[in-house]
């Protein structure tokens, strides 16, 4: 069972999130939280597995509730999903440096949102190719850690190379594909990747693709 909080201030929003998703087999909400603060109190409380976070909110917004809750070493297991618009590519940028593990549109098709949960929850990253690249410009643009090359050397060439295209937004499916290999050596590439270079998922191994100058805006996979 999926266990998720819901943190949004719009009740309309919530209603319709928590009837999608409770009608779900394998879901189930646990809370709903209207603010900042409360997101992050009900968090503390229910250690959900998956939270949908809006960025704008009162008393603490998703962004600061973000980051408090992946700081928590209690809630290591917990995803979040920002929930936006596209026009917030600013916040979103600073959502997947906080650690966020995706994003969603709040219009999203109902379908695109079940299957945003379970991916999420399974270990992966919600950032098509596209939306990766545009995002992460912005993020390598701004990033105060940009003047300061993350060195690279405890990985192979192969694996550079499975981190430059997991940088652009590839699954495992489309890495294996793009170099020949089969889809479990992608992940298996992918898994060693991330615990030698110490990072909590795959989100944040595209930040450091970028940080690095392993990619850099404007490159097309």
């Amino acid at each position: 069972m999926i266990r998720l909080l819901l943190a949004d201030d719009q009740n309309l929003i919530r209603a319709g999130f928590r009837a999608l998703l409770d009608a779900e087999p394998d879901m189930e909400v646990v809370a709903e939280a209207g603010t900042g603060r409360d997101a992050v109190r009900l968090a503390e409380r229910e250690a959900p597995d998956v939270v949908l976070m809006d960025i704008r909110m009162p008393d603490g917004d998703g962004l600061a509730a973000t980051r408090q809750i992946l700081a928590n070493p209690g809630l290591a297991h917990t995803r979040i999903i920002i929930l936006t618009t596209f026009e917030l590519d600013e916040y979103i940028a600073e959502a997947v440096r906080a650690g966020a593990a995706g994003f969603l549109v709040k219009d999203t098709e109902p379908e695109e949102l079940i299957r945003a949960v379970r991916v999420v929850h399974d270990g992966d990253a919600l950032l098509s190719p596209s939306v990766t690249r545009r995002i992460m410009a912005q993020l390598a643009l701004h990033s105060k850690a940009a003047s300061q090359p993350i060195a690279l050397d405890q990985i192979t060439e192969r694996e550079r190379e499975v981190l430059a295209l997991v940088g652009e937004g590839l699954n495992n499916a489309e890495i294996a594909e793009r170099l020949f290999i089969t889809p479990l050596t992608a992940k298996t590439h992918v898994s060693r990747i991330m615990t030698k270079l110490m990072v909590r998922d795959r989100v944040q191994l595209v930040v450091l693709a970028y940080e690095s100058g392993l990619v850099r805006p404007g490159w097309s996979s």
